[in-house]
C-alpha cells in the first residue's frame, strides 16, 4: 500500500485498509525502537512542525520520530510563525513547502491545516485542530489492540464533552474499524450534527455503531475501554465553571469502572490529566471550586485498569509510522 505524499488531516480521509496499514507499520517500528535496531530510512530529509498550541506528547513524539528516522526536525512556536498576521497562510505554505519534505501542525483551525496541505504540496500531518486529532487516535487504536487485541467489535466509551476534538476523531475512528463507539455525554454537550450523522452510516457499513447517551450506567455497561479527556481544553479556559456544573456527574471514578461489569476494562485518557492537584491549573480549580480531581480520579489513573502511558508511548510509533509511510 503507497501513501506517499499524502496529508493526514482527518481520519475521513483514510480507509479502514489503510488506517490498518498505518497500525501494522506503528507496531513494527515499535519493535525496531524496542530491540534498538536502527531505522533511519529517510536520512537527509527535513520537516518543519508548527505549535500555535502548546504539546508535551505532541512534539516529542514528532521529534524523536523524526531523529530515529534521520529526518532534521524545525520545531516553530506560535512566536516564530507569523500565519495570517504579519504573513498570509498560503504564502508562508508556499515558502515552507519549498524548504521542507513535510510540515506538522498543531493549532486552532481545522482550515488552517487543510490549507496549509494545498498550497505548501506537500505532506501536512494534524497535530491536533479544534475539530480533530488524528495521530491521538491512530496511538489509541494500537494501544486497544495490543491490549484488548483486536479493534471490530471492541465497545469503546468516551465519558465526558461530546464536542470533544478527540471524541470527533475516535468516533470516525471507530467507525471505520467496525467498533462500537459510545459518547456518554450531558445533552448540552452533544457532538457535531453533521459528523455524527457521517460516522453512524459509516459505523453500520462496518458493522460497528455509534450512541450518544446522558445515562451512565447504560452507556458504560459492558464496555472494553472507558475514555476521558480534559473538562476545558486550551483556549476554553472561561467555559471551566460551565464545564465543571456540565461534567462533574460524568467524572471517571471506579463506581463507573465496576459499573462497566467488566473486572478487564481498560481506562484511557489522551492526557494531561486532571486527577490530582499536583499541577498550577487543578491548585486553582481546587481553591476556587473545591475540587481535588476532574475528569478521572487518581484512584483509577493510577489503577491496573490505567493504559495512559501506553498511549503516550505509542504516541511516537504511529507519528513515525505516519512520517515515514507518507514522506
Amino acid at each position: 500500500m503507497d501513501l506517499k505524499g499524502r496529508s493526514l488531516l482527518k481520519l475521513l480521509d483514510y480507509t479502514p485498509a489503510e488506517i490498518e496499514f498505518i497500525l501494522a507499520s506503528a507496531a513494527q517500528y515499535k519493535q525496531l525502537k524496542k530491540h534498538g535496531t536502527l531505522h533511519r530510512e529517510h536520512e537527509g530529509k527535513s520537516i518543519a512542525l508548527l505549535f500555535e498550541k502548546t504539546s508535551t506528547r505532541t512534539r516529542c513524539a514528532f521529534e524523536v520520530a523524526a531523529a530515529d528516522l534521520g529526518i532534521a526536525p524545525t520545531f516553530l512556536g506560535k512566536d516564530d510563525i507569523q500565519l495570517g498576521k504579519k504573513e498570509s497562510l498560503e504564502d508562508t505554505a508556499k515558502v515552507l513547502g519549498r524548504m521542507y519534505d513535510g510540515i506538522e501542525f498543531r493549532g486552532f483551525k481545522q482550515q488552517d491545516v487543510e490549507d496549509l496541505a494545498k498550497f505548501s504540496q506537500v505532506p501536512v500531518w494534524n497535530g491536533l485542530t479544534d475539530e480533530f486529532h488524528p495521530t491521538q487516535v491512530l496511538a489509541d487504536f494500537l494501544t486497544i489492540q495490543e491490549h484488548v487485541g483486536k479493534l471490530k467489535g471492541t465497545k469503546l466509551v468516551f465519558v465526558g464533552d461530546g464536542t470533544d476534538n478527540v471524541s470527533n476523531s475516535l468516533m470516525v475512528g471507530a467507525a471505520k474499524m467496525g467498533m462500537h463507539y459510545v459518547i456518554a455525554t450531558p445533552n448540552t454537550l452533544q457532538p457535531p450534527v453533521d459528523l455524527l450523522e457521517t460516522a453512524t452510516q459509516m459505523a453500520t457499513e462496518n458493522g460497528g455503531s455509534i450512541e450518544v447517551s446522558d445515562d451512565l450506567a447504560t452507556a458504560v455497561s459492558g464496555a472494553d475501554v472507558i475514555y476521558t479527556d480534559i473538562w476545558v481544553s486550551m483556549g476554553q479556559e472561561d467555559l471551566i465553571a460551565e464545564r465543571i456544573s456540565q461534567l462533574k456527574p460524568y467524572q471517571v471514578n471506579m463506581d463507573m469502572i465496576k459499573a462497566t461489569n467488566n473486572p478487564d476494562v481498560f481506562f484511557m485518557h489522551c492526557l494531561p490529566a486532571f486527577h490530582d492537584t499536583n499541577t498550577d491549573f487543578a491548585q486553582m480549580v481546587h481553591e476556587k471550586y473545591g475540587l481535588t480531581e476532574m475528569e478521572v480520579t487518581d484512584e483509577v489513573f493510577r489503577s491496573q485498569h490505567s493504559i495512559v502511558f501506553d498511549q503516550a508511548e505509542n504516541r511516537l510509533h504511529t507519528i513515525k509510522a505516519v512520517i515515514a509511510l507518507t514522506i
